[in-house]
């Protein structure tokens, strides 16, 4: 598969790049010279589609088949400042990020077991993790982007960000047959 200028392959075992994860993409606000960190990276296509501005990435997934795919995917498209790791949300990630992305498992209350997809029984569970700790791994002017689902209440997740010291909002949408996908940027709120 194609997305932009990148080739991307994917096996049975990892999350196939799809809406919401080319909504996340097309919606990353990277800089020049910025230090990424893509949660849940999947296919790795996040954090390759941020390698193209940013100084270096970092991609994390739980699922060691995933970091594979990502790599292989790296090398397929001669991309040299991303880097691959197993990490459960930031279980092996030390440093400060200018961005950190997260596209993660959100559909609520699956009868099948699918962790790229299963968020739990609201489709928050890996969210609130997330935002809990997030700020540990924040620069003070950095920026997070998280995919949400009108599934799993985006005006739910903007109040946990706040809860944790954040000023979340809706940057971008796109309307499918049986959900609205949203994109929240959160960024520290200034006292």
């Amino acid at each position: 598969m194609y997305y932009r200028n990148l080739h991307l392959e994917v096996s049975e075992t990892v999350y196939e790049p799809a809406e919401d994860s080319f909504l996340l993409a097309d919606n990353l606000l990277v800089r020049k010279g910025d230090k990424v960190l893509d949660v849940g990276t999947g296919s790795g296509i996040i954090a390759l589609a941020a390698a193209e501005k940013a100084a270096h990435v970092i991609g994390v997934d739980v699922n060691p088949e995933a970091v594979a795919c990502a790599r292989k995917n790296a090398k397929r498209n001669g991309i040299r400042n991303a880097e691959f790791r197993v990490s459960n949300l930031f279980e092996n990630v030390s440093g400060k990020f200018d961005a950190i992305a997260f596209n993660p498992p959100y559909l609520p209350g699956r009868s099948v077991k699918d962790e790229a997809v299963d968020g739990g029984a609201m489709g928050r569970a890996l969210i609130e993790a997330f935002i809990k700790e997030v700020g540990g791994h924040l620069k003070p002017d950095g920026r997070i982007f998280l995919l949400a689902s009108s599934l799993n209440e985006p005006a739910f997740i903007i109040k946990k960000f706040a809860e944790e010291g954040f000023r979340a909002q809706s940057v971008a949408e796109k309307k499918l047959f049986f959900e609205k996908l949203v994109i929240l940027s959160a960024k520290r709120q200034i006292a």
